[in-house]
This record gives structure tokens, sequence and C-alpha cells, in this order.
């Protein structure tokens, strides 16, 4: 790609971060003649937000006549939207289950179902604000615990083991959740039912199932761990700026985050059962002892209809969701959210599943 287009999507990037929570749109429009006209309305992943920023102003700068809507409400909200009709495909940190994939959809035509994309694969990372500490390792359980209440001192020994050679403070810990039904918090629940069912006692949920202090979306989590004392949360890794970023023990080791990490363990996990062919809803195994793999993992999905009652609408989804899975948009991606590509054999799969879209 050229330097005046890398630009493009560094300015868009630029532009969706400084307007957290706005809509994603108009961030670029080209004079291309190219095939694609007329608009397409989305919602919901708010970790997707940078990710969909840089997709629609490469995508819309070669369409000049295509406009491509993306609002980043959070999961929960782009998938009730999507459900009842007003949206012509949604973001989500966690898949439809199979019953809402087939049932009841408002944007379908009745009776076709929908299909989850799995075209945005990022690590999810625990911050931490604690002062004079640059470096932390935790394991599920200790985290577990942490999110909990359980474990409420920075120098609580079970913490202090992990991290033999960090001056943990006594102090009080303040641990930060989603406020708002949230994809990452379901992925990040996941994590813990998964790898710590004793001490986390709770099953995956997109609502935080215990009390403490809350805030709204990955921004909101953010600005409360930056803006705190002796802090800890959970969001995209795309998010994390220069906080201090947790690694996770995995087997032996301690792992920290990385794409690459992070694409291993999605390769290493299966497919949902009881799924149709086209619908490529992923279970993450949380539990993996492979050596290098970053288990904390957010497998986010575009959400589309298989059949629209507008043929038009199923042009512009088709067109804008197989460029999303292209190998350039992933790699654009990549260098502006921090996401991991995705593989080869996942990539024509979700190519094959898009050109069934009617």
């Amino acid at each position: 790609m050229d330097t005046p287009r890398r630009l493009i999507s560094a300015l868009a990037i630029t532009a969706v971060l400084a307007t957290s929570g706005c809509a994603v749109n108009e961030l670029n429009r080209g004079d291309s003649s190219g095939t694609l006209d007329g608009t397409l309305d989305g919602a919901g992943s708010s970790a997707q937000a940078s990710a969909q920023a840089v997709w629609i102003a490469e995508i819309q700068n070669a369409n000049g006549r295509l406009t491509v809507n993306y609002e980043p409400s959070g999961s929960g909200a782009g998938r009730e939207a999507f459900l009842a009709g007003g949206l012509d495909f949604a973001g989500s940190d966690s898949a439809l289950t199979a019953a809402e994939a087939e049932n009841g959809l408002g944007a379908c035509v009745p009776g076709t179902g929908a299909i989850n994309l799995p075209l945005y694969i990022s690590p999810l990372v625990i911050i931490v604000n604690i002062e004079g500490v640059d470096a932390l390792n935790l394991d599920a359980a200790t985290a577990a615990l942490i999110f909990r209440g359980e474990i409420r001192q920075w120098d609580d020994p079970r913490i202090q083991e992990l991290n033999p050679n960090a001056a943990l403070p006594s102090a009080t810990i303040t641990a930060v959740h989603r406020s708002d039904a949230s994809g990452t918090t379901k992925n990040f629940t996941d994590y813990l039912a998964q790898a710590a069912p004793n001490e986390w006692q709770a099953d995956a949920a997109d609502a935080f199932p215990y009390g403490g202090e809350s805030a709204q979306g990955n921004s909101g989590v953010v600005n409360a761990v930056t803006n705190g004392r002796n802090t800890i949360g959970y969001v995209d890794a795309s998010r994390a700026g220069d906080l201090t970023i947790a690694a996770l023990k995995v087997g032996d080791e301690f792992v920290a985050y990385t794409r690459e990490a992070a694409a291993r363990v999605v390769e290493a996990s299966p497919l949902e059962e009881g799924r149709a062919d086209d619908d490529l809803a992923i279970a993450i195994d949380r539990t993996t002892t492979e050596p290098g793999a970053y288990p904390l993992v957010l497998v986010s999905y575009l959400i589309a209809c298989r059949e629209y009652p507008n043929p038009a609408d199923a042009e512009l989804v088709r067109g804008y969701l197989s460029w999303v899975a292209s190998p350039e948009a992933q790699e654009l991606a990549a260098e502006f959210a921090g996401s991991a590509p995705l593989s080869p054999g996942l990539a024509a799969r979700v190519l094959a599943a898009v050109e069934g879209i009617r």
C-alpha cells in the first residue's frame, strides 16, 4: 500500500480514538468509481472501533459512492439492534447463539438466519496502575480472586508469590469492570471460568457477575484505571496505551500478550459444535498449556444475514465483509489496532461463508 493511503488510515484511527464512543463513518471519502454504491449501517463491539475505522476509510476511499456507518455502542447493543432489524450487520465480541442465529431476525429474510464471522482477533489484557510497579505476573486463580473481591491488598502473599521481585505496596486494590453488557466481559469471564472455575465460581457472561467499581466501555475502564490509584481492569489490548500489562501464567511460564500468541490459541481451538457449516463461532480453549499461547484472547465477530430482503443490501454486505477478510484489511487492522490477522485457513472459511450471502 502506498504512503498516502497509509496516511489516510492513520488519520482515520486518530479520529476515532479522539472521539471514542462516536460513530465511525465518513472517515474518508474517495473519488474512486468503485463498484459499491449505497449505505451500510452497523454497530456493536467497541473493541472493533479502531479496526472498523481503518477498514471503512480504505473501502470508502476505493468506492466513492459507498458509505459505511459503524457505531461502537457495545456488543450487547449491536446484537440487540441487529436482531430487531435496525442494522445491516453487527459487531460483537461474543457470537449469536445457535438459536439466536436461526430465529427471529428482523433484518433477514424469514427462515434464513444469520452467520457469525470471526473477523477481528485480539488479545484482551489485564491492565494495572500500581505505585512503584512496572511489571506484573498473574495466574487465572489469582486474577479471579482479585476481580471477585476476595484478594483486597496488592501485597497479598498470593500475588507476592507470583512476583517475588516486585515491590508491591500495602495498598487496597481497586478492581474495575465493565458496567455495560459486553463481549469483552464475556471473553474475560470465560477465561476465568475455564481456567480457574473453583476461584471464579460463575459462568461466562456479558454482564460482570460481581460487585466493585465499574465503567462504561473499554475507554471508561482505561480512564478509571489510569486516573485511579492501585487499580486493575481488563480491556482490549489496543486500548491499553502506556499502562502496565500483566503477563499470564500458561503451563509453567508467564506469557505476555502478542498478536502471534493470540493467533496461536485460536489456531488450537475448535469451532463450536451444533452450528451450520457457514456459522463460524470458535470455542476458545482457555486452559491450553501450549508454549507461547496467550489464552485471554477475544474473537470478535461480524454478524450478517444469510439472505437480505433487498439484494442490493446483500451486495454491499458481501463487498464490505470480503474486504474485511482480505489479507490487506487484516494487516491494516494488525498495524493500527493491534489485532492478530486471520490464518489463511480461517480466512478461506470466512470468505466462503461471505460468498453465500444473498
